[in-house]
């Protein structure tokens, strides 16, 4: 069953990928998405027998690498952590199949379509079921070639093209601290099976290595570098400048990447190696430092963003950092919680924002729309509840996942989990005041649409909203259902072996936070709920009066804090005089001037010049044999001399 639920998937994208041509667009759609929903409901099988009924997974398939003392096998292991990936992936992902039957119905390349969507979902369960770093590294992989067809799938565009570039090399970036990491771990424990890393780390804790000349704890350097890959992989600061451009691919993608598969690779990755990060506590400071960051960072640029798909987009690299931070403090069943909880709601207003986008005629500015509600009532009733789950209000299900971060970072009781929980508060008000920037600007006030595009604005088909509603039934009600399992009562009889947490635990000294840090997230999204009410719908032209007084910040915050320009400053524009430096004197001024290029050009000398003796005279060929006999005689004559 399990071996199925990860490799249905890939049978689907094979068919639609390989017989697309013969099946046709709705034969591609029927199979991927079928396949999709029999995997999802495998997958809820497999969720009450793992996680709630314990019956942990352990099918290994065959040996795939067998040197000395390198073994990795390919084997689908499903315990609680797997086994809340799974159903959270092929869920989301069956759904996002269904609606891109609607939202896509236009394309020219849907079997295309279908194919690269179901290989991603195939890749992110090999990730989550592997039972070794291998494996794990081939779905990590397999994740970023997909999600570079997926961003790029509109290859004729120049801009999709750019970003598709982008997210698969700044990703490399991390990957390559990744792949390091690995050999680290092979280096240290002569093994790859996370079984035997995970039984032999604590002998390992306090054993040095050489690294950079210096000796530092080796466990600590190894999650630092494996961290790097989650860094680049879950789009947190400093590797994040992918995620907003990932938006070039159709909504579909955005959704599926942001909200339950790629980006949430790095969170699940920290979880899985909980034993060795519970030995490293400077790699968990690090982590809480860099997930609180990003969650500041990204919340403050989705205040100014225009574009819906890329207010959306932060908002994930902000939640994102939430997950990070709660990891990082050692809750790790808060981050699986909130990225539980977050897969619903964050999918919701993606796909949301996508039936938009369709009313709309492609149109994605949020400052060409307005008054929408009464075009699009299911669309605009949707993204509401999409918004109160993300704001964190009650009773939606991002109250109670951010709430138990929140009070995990302040019973930290260290300076990085008052750092977290401070950030953290900070960024729930402004989480809360541009989700209902977006649904002011979006659906109420007066329309700025042109006249065509409103009078061809209509709500989306059935196919479309009813994979909406079921995600609002689970930005509803998945917290209600899932917080003891998760991060209650019986979290302990939950998760069993699939985390470790050293000393105290973490999340129960959250239960027992003082009063003002459990109402703290709450008042902070209400205020900010109320300042987006005053500042557009009360006050409409208090925005661009602030946005002009206060235009440095303004230009700071909608430029993203000039990331982008300081790496083409840094990174891209060096790289590119280097290259060209070696293209224009290199490779044209030495290589193939002295080598191919010289010698067909001397050739094509030597042929002219050859090529002028043949003239057509007579005369002159005459006068050539006889310089040839003269010649001939010449040499004779010289060498009868000697």
């Amino acid at each position: 069953m399990e071996v199925a639920a990860v490799i249905l998937p890939l049978v689907g994208a094979i068919i639609a990928g390989l017989y697309g041509r013969f099946i046709g667009d709705r034969g591609a759609e029927l199979v991927t998405c079928a396949l999709m929903l029999l995997a999802a409901v495998l997958s809820v099988v497999i969720f009450f027998d793992v996680a709630l009924g314990g019956g942990e997974r352990h099918t290994e398939l065959f040996s795939w690498i067998v040197s000395g003392s390198l073994e990795a096998s390919w084997a689908v292991k499903i315990d609680t952590l797997s086994a809340v990936m799974l159903l959270v992936v092929n869920c989301i992902s069956a759904l996002i199949h269904i609606y891109s039957i609607g939202y896509m119905h236009h394309d020219r390349s849907i079997p295309r379509f279908f194919s690269y969507l179901s290989l991603f979902t195939f890749f992110m369960l090999m990730l989550v079921s592997a039972d070794n770093f291998v494996q794990m590294f081939f779905g990590w992989e397999g994740v970023g070639l997909a999600s570079y067809l997926l961003i790029g799938f509109w290859y004729d565009r120049a801009s999709a093209n750019a970003a598709a570039i982008k997210a698969f090399v700044v990703n490399r970036v991390g990957d390559f601290g990744f792949a390091l990491g690995i050999f680290g771990v092979f280096m240290l424990f002569d093994a790859v099976s996370f079984e035997t890393v995970f039984a032999a780390v604590p002998e390992k804790s306090g054993t040095l290595i050489d690294f950079l000349g210096l000796q530092f704890d080796a466990l600590t350097i190894l999650c630092i570098l494996l961290f790097i890959g989650a860094m680049g992989k879950s789009a947190q600061l400093l590797l994040h400048t992918w995620l907003p451009d990932a938006m070039e691919g159709p909504t579909p993608v955005s959704a599926l990447i942001h909200a339950a598969t790629m980006v949430t690779a790095g969170v699940f990755m920290v979880c899985r190696l909980s034993p060795m990060f519970e030995y490293a506590p400077d790699a968990l400071m690090l982590v809480t430092v860099v997930g609180a960051s990003t969650a500041f960072f990204a919340a403050t640029v989705g205040l100014v963003q225009n574009d819906i798909k890329r207010v959306i987009a932060y908002s994930t690299c902000s939640q994102l950092g939430y997950m990070f931070f709660a990891a990082g403090v050692s809750a790790y069943g808060a981050a699986m919680f909130h990225l539980f909880t977050h897969a619903f709601f964050k999918a919701l207003l993606f796909l949301g924002a996508g039936s938009v986008i369709h009313a709309m005629s492609g149109e994605q500015d949020m400052r060409r729309m307005g008054g929408l509600w009464r075009l699009v009532p299911w669309t605009y009733a949707l993204m509401w509840i999409g918004s109160l789950a993300l704001a964190g209000v009650f009773p939606f299900a991002g109250y109670f996942s951010k709430d138990i971060i929140l009070e995990s970072a302040w019973a930290a009781h260290s300076g990085v989990g008052t750092y977290a929980f401070l950030l953290g508060i900070v960024s729930a008000f402004m989480t809360a005041f541009y989700s209902w920037r977006l649904l002011f600007m979006t659906f109420h006030g007066p329309s700025r649409a042109d006249r065509h595009t409103l009078e061809h604005a209509h709500e989306s088909p059935w196919v479309m909203l009813a994979p909406l509603v079921v995600l609002a039934i689970g930005a509803v009600g998945a917290g209600w259902i899932a917080y003891d399992w998760f991060v209650g009562e019986g979290r302990e009889g939950f998760w069993r072996e699939s985390i470790l947490v050293l000393g105290h635990d973490i999340i129960e000294e959250a239960h027992h936070a003082p009063g003002w840090v459990v109402l703290a997230p709450t008042v902070m999204g209400l205020a900010g709920i109320a300042l987006a009410y005053v500042m557009y719908m009360l006050m409409p032209g208090l925005p661009g009066a602030l946005a002009t007084a206060l235009r440095p910040v303004y230009l700071f915050l909608l430029n993203k804090w000039y990331f982008d320009e300081l790496y083409d400053f840094l990174f891209v524009f060096p790289a590119q005089r280097l290259g060209r430096l070696f293209w224009r004197e290199g490779d044209v001024g030495v290589i193939d001037r002295f080598g191919p290029d010289g010698i067909a050009a001397a050739s094509i000398r030597l042929a002219r010049r050859a090529s002028a003796l043949q003239t057509g005279y007579l005369y002159h060929y005459a006068f050539a044999m006889l310089i040839g006999v003269v010649m001939l005689i010449t040499w004779y004559l010289f060498v009868q001399a000697r």
